[in-house]
């Protein structure tokens, strides 16, 4: 159950085996059916969540009730509302499952005891934080510079995965854009193929 976690870990940093055994005991496991949430906005994130199976999705709801998705969270992925999770205060996102889910499931003061009893694991959320933030950056700048077919062609490119798993009225609303311009789109590419 924990090899997709550790495999991501060892990726990142080494652990001993005392170590991959231990970090087990920080985890807790939760199974979601399809569209079950795992956050809803205003409640409080208690959990960090790594995807070991599944796919799910995050994101706020605007003023209209559309859903503005700001990320998909497949196998090997980490998910929550990392600003409530860490100062413990209400969700701005909600946080639902695409396909049946399984994760597995950090509390704010088992994510702390971790830090402290394997120090490694530390180093390797640093290095996960780091690459969030640049691909927050450049999400934002493909955003504000990119034309739409441009958006998905990147997206196809980058994460073929994505295309295949997520419906299209979704990974519209991921890049911004209406349900009948993703349709264009992909006739457009598929007439030029």
């Amino acid at each position: 159950m924990f090899d997709i976690l550790i495999s991501h870990i060892q990726n990142k940093v080494s652990l001993i085996e005392e170590e991959k055994t231990e970090l087990q005991s920080f985890f807790s496991v939760k199974k979601l059916k399809k569209k079950q949430y795992l956050l809803q906005e205003g409640a409080v994130c208690k959990c960090l969540s790594f995807v070991n199976k599944g796919l799910l999705k995050s994101y706020f709801t605007d003023e209209k009730g559309g859903e503005n998705i700001n990320m998909f969270a497949f196998e090997g992925w980490w998910i929550s509302d990392f600003k409530s999770f860490i100062n413990q205060e209400k969700a701005v996102l909600n946080i639902d499952a695409v396909e049946e889910t399984e994760l597995l499931m950090i509390t704010l003061e088992d994510y702390d005891k971790l830090m402290l009893k394997i120090p490694v694991m530390d180093r390797y959320f640093r290095i996960l934080y780091q690459n969030s933030l640049v691909t927050k950056d450049y999400r934002l700048i493909a955003s504000n510079s990119y034309t739409a077919e441009e958006k998905y062609l990147k997206l196809v490119q980058k994460n073929p995965e994505m295309i295949k798993r997520v419906p299209h009225n979704l990974i519209a609303s991921y890049l911004g854009l209406a349900p009948e311009t993703i349709s264009r789109i992909r006739k457009k590419i598929l007439l030029k193929g």
